[in-house]
């Protein structure tokens, strides 16, 4: 089967065989797929545990392990607004607790498949989180690095897996900027934001979301927006079942970001240079607190092909959302909670059915944040 090639989007230099540049070597560039994975049922491998049976569209290197914690397969739930159905992909219950662990799997592979044995992270919780858990299951060496404001539960998860937590003052940036140091002496920078890699694991959520409906696509899917990787990996998801001949039509895409910090949603309705004039606000919807998404040129361009928009939820609605979908039952992250605000809002505009995931489980989260 034919895959798709990781290139610099910038001066299309393909990604080395050896070595795991963050950034290419070249002109600094971001590394990207130059398109959606191939899908093809008959390459399924179902011998494989959960979402590796998908193993042929993650593009691995040669002799790279099964890595896994019993990552994908999560449940499509549908709940009933204003007599609409809306269907939840539960990724919530993914093993660290959050969408990530799709990434992780995949990356924490490659890095083994390329000979990796240490490597540095930074996160505002979650992926930091994810990573720690499949290092530790992989016996790789990490250290984490994440900002002050990071949530509790999220760092004592880092630390239960082994990780070394390096605490950073000041906004998630800033523990951005202090991992760099030490990649710049020669550290493997195992970036979830700037590695392309994990973007082949995320779009397993349009797979199973696909046969979950019975082979079809809803016709809308919300989800939150941070660096971008998780709608973008969703989309390129949906792109590999059209053009793989699944399905007819991808869904219609809507983009949601915590209005305190929405670079994407400006820089779609202004520009691209836009994104210079977002916040780095404080919000509960901390996964998406980040102002200068890796992924956000290419969603963006993304979503202008295919059909969609972005939306910014303040922070009264985000705490709504979040109180309206525990007392349903589900016990999210308020991140989790801008895919309900945004659902309710345009749901009289939205195409039928509807799907949103979400990203990350309650149990992260400490109600104490809530002033933050």
């Amino acid at each position: 089967m034919s895959m798709t090639v990781i290139r610099c989007v910038e001066c299309g230099q393909p990604y080395p065989n050896e070595g795991v540049p963050f950034r290419c070597p070249v002109c600094g560039g971001v590394f990207d797929y130059d398109g959606a994975p191939r899908f093809d049922l008959a390459f399924l491998e179902d011998h494989l545990p959960g979402y590796w049976r998908y193993r042929a569209c993650f593009d691995l290197a040669v002799g790279a392990p099964v890595v896994t914690l019993g990552e994908g397969n999560t449940p499509l739930l549908w709940e009933v607004l204003s007599d609409q159905p809306i269907g939840l992909k539960m990724e919530n219950l993914n093993p660290s607790g959050s969408y990530k662990d799709r990434g992780s799997a995949v990356l924490v592979s490659q890095l083994l498949g390329r000979g990796v044995k240490e490597a540095v992270e930074d996160s505002s919780g979650n992926a930091g989180a994810s990573f720690a858990a499949y290092a530790a299951r992989a016996g790789l060496k990490c250290r984490i690095y994440v900002p002050e404001s990071a949530s509790g539960p999220k760092r004592r998860q880092i630390e239960m897996y082994g990780a070394e937590l390096i605490t950073v003052p000041g906004p998630r940036s800033e523990a951005a900027r202090a991992v760099l140091q030490e990649v710049e002496r020669g550290v493997t920078y195992a970036s979830h934001a700037y590695l392309p890699f994990g973007l082949t694991g995320i779009a397993t959520i349009a797979f199973e979301i696909w046969e979950q409906m019975g082979k079809n696509a809803p016709s809308s899917l919300v989800a939150p927006v941070g660096h971008g990787g998780l709608l973008l990996g969703i989309v390129r998801g949906f792109s590999a079942l059209k053009e793989g001949g699944y399905i007819q039509h991808v869904p219609y895409y809507v983009g949601v970001q915590a209005a305190a910090c929405d670079p994407v949603v400006r820089a779609f309705h202004g520009g691209l240079r836009e994104m210079e004039f977002a916040g780095e606000g404080n919000t509960l919807a901390e996964g998406v607190r980040v102002r200068q998404p890796v992924r956000g040129k290419a969603l963006i361009k993304e979503i202008q092909a295919s059909g969609g928009e972005f939306l910014a939820i303040d922070e009264e609605m985000i705490y709504q959302a979040y109180v309206d979908l525990g007392g349903r039952g589900y016990y999210v992250e308020p991140t989790s909670a801008l895919v309900w605000a945004a659902v309710k809002l345009k749901l009289g505009e939205l195409p039928q059915p509807v799907v949103a995931v979400l990203s990350g489980n309650g149990l992260k989260y400490y109600p104490s944040n809530e002033t933050q």
